[in-house]
């Protein structure tokens, strides 16, 4: 391998870009502001805050859709799921 190419391959372990990348087309989609740009940099402004503790990451989904895929997974109204309802919703 060469030399310029492991240096890549460590900046990428140092810095997960292709998943940051992923992440934010991801909230473009499900989004789909009207104005992409403004809404990429308020996004970005929300995940530095974020990590300086000063602010919420953006999540990609609600608390109403956490709790209707919840509802989803919990078929009988019990208020609990067993772990291998959890990981069959959570590899969907």
């Amino acid at each position: 391998m060469a030399a310029g190419e492991e240096q890549s391959r460590e900046y990428l372990r140092r810095h997960p870009l292709p998943e940051l990348l992923h992440r934010l087309g991801a909230l473009l989609l499900f989004h789909r502001p009207e104005k992409p740009r403004e809404f990429l940099i308020q996004v970005l402004e929300r995940v530095k805050a974020g990590r300086r503790a000063e602010g919420e990451y953006p999540f990609l989904m609600d608390e109403a859709n956490v709790d209707a895929m919840f509802s989803l997974l919990d078929v009988l109204g019990q208020g609990h799921i067993r772990p291998a309802q959890y990981r069959e919703g959570a590899s969907t």
